[in-house]
């Protein structure tokens, strides 16, 4: 008994310009024929689809292309001009553009429905997982067994968090000021300056009112 699986891949369909290069042909066979060969537009419809609809019209428009030629044939007058050779032009024309209209309306309907469900299949669906991807073996990293603690030896107290002793605070240099020793020192030497100048101008003009006595 088999599981549900997944469906078969949808069948990517022929390319665009085959299609329409197959179409002209067939339809050209069956213009230039004058409609005889309308039946294998029919067929070839038919092998493509499947359907059993189209193989019922194949059969048909071949059983109506040959009476058209039966009539043709049996038609007493030379240019086929009487009952039956008319009779059997008008139906292989309305053969041929019975056939041409549904064989060209059903193959585009049925190949764009192909293309519809290929790009369907081709994305997956929401909800629905795509392809699973295959996992990755991870690395099995050994470890050590841990030493069994040995029942004898004591447990170590445990060690009292270390506080930081504070340091001396820091010494401030003091300002400095000048001594007022050295202020003194300026004072008297400047005094001593003046008494200096003081005597130096007393002799100079002792010794100017001396010449002028004389």
């Amino acid at each position: 008994m088999q599981g549900h699986g997944y469906g078969q891949p949808a069948k990517k369909p022929p390319h665009l310009a085959v299609l329409v290069l197959l179409r002209v042909l067939f339809v050209a066979a069956g213009f230039l024929s004058i409609g005889f060969l309308a039946w294998a537009m029919l067929l070839r419809l038919a092998a493509v689809t499947r359907r059993p609809l189209d193989w019922g019209l194949f059969v048909t428009a071949l059983f109506a292309d040959i009476a058209a030629i039966v009539l043709v044939a049996n038609d007493p007058s030379d240019d086929a001009s009487g009952v039956g050779g008319t009779f059997g032009m008008c139906l292989v024309l309305i053969t041929l553009v019975s056939a041409t209209t549904y064989y060209l309306i059903a193959e585009i309907r049925h190949y764009g429905r192909r293309e519809r469900e290929f790009a369907a299949r081709s994305t997956p669906a929401y909800g629905y997982p795509g392809p699973a991807a295959r996992p990755y073996a991870t690395p099995v990293i050994p470890t050590m067994p841990a030493a069994p603690a040995m029942s004898g030896m004591p447990t170590p107290p445990p060690a009292a968090p270390h506080t930081p002793v504070p340091g001396p605070p820091p010494v401030v240099p003091p300002s400095h000021r000048p001594a007022p020793a050295r202020i003194d020192q300026v004072r008297a030497e400047l005094d001593e300056l003046s008494d200096y100048l003081r005597k130096h101008d007393g002799q100079h003009d002792g010794r100017r009112e001396d010449g002028i006595e004389r």
